[in-house]
């Protein structure tokens, strides 16, 4: 589920040394599965580790996740790094605002999932974001967007040059093309 560097587990290792016996690591998601998901790490004393919390054990100590971000943790990596101004730890969850999907899931929770972790975070640099509606008997993905993407001027090179191609290079025979069904409203919020 987690993957802590070496580094990181020295650091953690050490941080621990120093706290009540038995104290381990809570690794959280703060409003998992939303686009203001945030990850953290905290100290997990013997007494807060709740019976439905996930386990992990590492080399000296365990990482204990509650069930509710667990599945937001998938493939979440966390590692330590040191260097000449300082020191950094990182924690990188990409499925931490979008519960990772299977791959055998219905194509819609698919789409969905590319649209929330791939597509959505490079809309958001212009205050945009688009959201799967439906998906047609005839392979079409429906898309509606919103923010700074509805009256933006670009939005059809987004959708046909961006949003179709990595829809359609990742459901090949599945997907036949997306559709817009905003009703695009210029306005101060556009993008230009």
């Amino acid at each position: 589920m987690i993957r802590i560097s070496d580094t990181a587990q020295a650091h953690f290792r050490e941080l621990l040394s120093q706290q009540e016996s038995g104290t381990n690591i809570r690794v959280f998601v703060v409003n998992p599965g939303q686009a203001n998901a945030e990850c953290g790490v905290s100290y997990c004393p013997p007494d807060s580790v709740d019976a439905d919390d996930v386990v992990l054990p590492y080399s000296g100590f365990d990482a204990v996740v509650d069930a509710q971000s667990a599945p937001f943790l998938e493939e979440a990596e966390i590692d330590f790094v040191e260097q000449d101004l300082g020191s950094q730890l990182t924690l990188k969850a990409p499925n931490a605002k979008a519960r990772k999907v299977d791959d055998n899931a219905p194509l819609a929770e698919r789409v969905d999932y590319i649209l929330q972790t791939a597509v959505n975070p490079q809309l958001a640099n212009h205050g945009g974001k688009v959201v799967l509606t439906e998906i047609t008997e005839d392979g079409l993905a429906i898309l509606q967007f919103g923010g700074g993407c509805n009256g933006c001027s670009m939005v059809d090179v987004t959708l046909k040059e961006g949003i179709e191609k990595q829809l359609l290079e990742q459901f090949p025979g599945e997907l036949n093309g997306v559709k817009d069904a905003t009703e695009h409203n210029r306005g101060e919020h556009s993008y230009y």
